[in-house]
């Protein structure tokens, strides 16, 4: 008898790229709804949280309707949560833009700043350095991912000590090295859009949706 497709929950909190996350998730073989509503973000396999513009207006957005606490309580009962771009950004514990220094989610440690590059916005596709041990990368090693940011986490302090598994940190490079996704238990998140990146992207976000407890 197979499998029915899991569900993911992509978080609607006024995003501007959640149409485009949820045909590519529907795509990789997910039922996917669009909410805010508690019980559903809840109950799904996976949340998704989508997230472009500025780390300030996406956290004025989440805590409008009480998003951190949605994530946090997720994460607590080891439930998985899938970031993306901003929406990973705002994982960290602080973002620093335009002056602005806000209080990010603090589920990792470190701050979100300016990429040193020559050239900014880094707008393009890029391959990335897969963290080891990663499988939201398996067989797309040398694949390239569409980025389009200003800003990213450019240390990993996180220390994990056993019993609990070593995170899987990717990084690209864009003038200098950034986060480009980390794997951190039930906790994953991407800068790249997986959904503007065409095949790859795709196989990507199969890849996490593989994941998921059923």
């Amino acid at each position: 008898m197979a499998q029915s497709a899991p569900l993911i929950a992509v978080l609607d909190y006024g995003s501007g790229n959640v149409h485009s996350a949820v045909k590519a998730l529907e795509a990789a073989g997910a039922d996917v709804r669009l909410t805010r509503d508690r019980q559903e973000v809840m109950s799904a396999q996976g949340l998704l949280v989508p997230g472009v513009g500025a780390f300030s207006a996406v956290m004025e957005q989440l805590n409008a309707i009480r998003g951190a606490e949605l994530i946090e309580r997720r994460l607590a009962g080891g439930l998985p949560v899938m970031g993306i771009c901003v929406g990973m950004q705002v994982m960290f514990e602080r973002g620093i833009e335009r002056g602005a220094d806000t209080e990010g989610l603090g589920e990792w440690a470190g701050v979100v700043s300016r990429l040193e590059a020559p050239v900014v916005p880094h707008m393009g596709w890029s391959t990335v350095e897969a963290g080891k041990g990663s499988r939201l990368f398996a067989g797309l090693e040398n694949e390239r991912f569409y980025f389009v940011h200003s800003y990213a986490a450019q240390e990993w302090t996180l220390d994990v000590l056993p019993p609990f598994p070593q995170p899987a940190v990717t990084w690209a490079t864009h003038g200098s090295r950034f986060l480009a996704a980390v794997e951190n238990g039930p906790l994953t998140a991407t800068q790249f859009h997986p959904e503007k990146s065409g095949e790859a992207g795709i196989a990507l976000l199969r890849n996490w949706i593989d994941t998921l407890p059923r």
